[in-house]
């Protein structure tokens, strides 16, 4: 087998705990991981007879479902970079990876903290096989593991008395298995527009796609992050009256909010076309300061239960006519400081933020109100 070129197939063992019972640990020991390894490659081996012609290696620990899926798939890619260094007929070409004095052998096998109370947790398993066998292993994988891909009862009671908890559910998933589950979670909080851009990300990362989100804003995937069109300029297409634009506004804010942390989660950057983007905030510049006027100021936009859903920075004249300078959205719960503090240091002002309330509106979108004047 190992004169031919091994193909990687990418599949996990799908862990459902109770709720508030976490597992005791997320990552196993070598001889645990071991012993895990051989009880899973039992359980396989009743769905694909043909395994035991191939490589399988898993990695000892239990990662969040965001945690597996990152452009490049890094879990996966490591693990079956370390499955490739290791001599064929190692524990019968059954490869396992699990803590050697409380480490694992790669940094990219480490579960993040952040992530260890999730329901659900995936153990990362890799099957190396050469070409014809791997594409007869895939059918295969794609047919058994959604239909009956249960793990044993041994395999079961080992988890639950090693992991110290129940389990509600346990079985195999195929990648693809597991992408369909969490477009469904997606699809289900109205995140399709979200799953369509990661699902790029994660499949065709040197292609574009273009979609909108649930409330209209054109966003597109392309060079490695996913780009959001300007919200102001989303604002100045609505129609209705001053508190229908205002409250539309506020639920694209809230969308975008959304979408902010669960693209970080994945390792997808949120930028803004034409614009800019740090720290969790977009920020987009629409003019220069004008020497004849004022200092400029900071106008924190505000929406009931959001806080402040945009600064904008403006210079206002004699009569209270706005000059606008800038339209930032603090998108992540510390953005709003760290954007405040770049418009301050940009403009050379003190970093004060004044409140009106309210979304401050003129005809053509987000603005700046003669209040706000110094």
């Amino acid at each position: 087998m190992d004169a031919q070129p091994l193909i990687a197939l990418s599949a996990a063992l799908a862990l459902e705990f109770p709720a508030g019972q976490p597992p005791a640990v997320t990552a196993f020991t070598r001889d645990e991981a071991d012993a895990l390894a051989a009880l899973i490659a039992e359980d396989l081996h009743a769905m694909l007879p043909r395994i035991g012609e191939a490589r399988l290696a898993i990695a000892g620990a239990l990662f969040d479902p965001v945690e597996l899926l990152r452009p490049g798939f890094a879990v996966w890619s490591t693990l079956e970079e370390l499955a490739r260094r290791v001599p064929r007929g190692h524990l019968e070409n059954v490869i396992a990876f699990g803590t050697h004095e409380g480490r694992m052998p790669a940094p990219a096998l480490v579960p993040e903290p952040g992530h260890a109370g999730g329901a659900l947790r995936l153990l990362p398993l890799s099957i190396l096989a050469p070409g014809p066998l791997a594409e007869a292993l895939a059918e295969k994988m794609e047919v058994e593991l959604i239909g009956r891909g249960e793990i044993g009862p041994r395999t079961g009671d080992w988890l639950m008395r090693i992991l110290g908890t129940q389990l509600d559910h346990a079985r195999y998933l195929s990648r693809n298995d597991l992408l369909a589950l969490i477009c469904v979670q997606y699809e289900n909080v109205n995140l399709a527009p979200l799953w369509t851009l990661l699902e790029a990300a994660l499949l065709v990362p040197a292609q574009t796609e273009d979609t909108l989100s649930a409330r209209g804003l054109p966003m597109r995937y392309a060079d490695g992050a996913v780009w959001a069109a300007s919200p102001a300029a989303w604002l100045a297409r609505q129609s209705g009256d001053p508190a229908a634009r205002a409250h539309a506004f506020a639920g694209l804010m809230f969308e975008l909010r959304q979408y902010a942390p669960l693209l970080q989660e994945h390792r997808l950057p949120l930028r803004l076309e034409q614009g800019e983007a740090a720290d969790g905030w977009l920020l987009e510049t629409l003019a220069e300061p004008d020497p004849a006027l004022a200092q400029p100021v900071l106008i924190a936009h505000e929406a009931p239960a959001l806080g402040t859903v945009a600064v904008t920075a403006a210079q206002v004249d004699a009569n209270g006519r706005p000059h606008l300078l800038a339209h930032g959205y603090p998108l992540l719960p510390p953005a709003c400081g760290s954007l405040v503090a770049v418009l301050a240091a940009r403009y050379g002002i003190e970093p004060a933020l004044h409140a009106q309330g309210r979304v401050i509106l003129d005809a053509h979108g987000l603005s700046a109100a003669a209040a706000a004047r110094p």
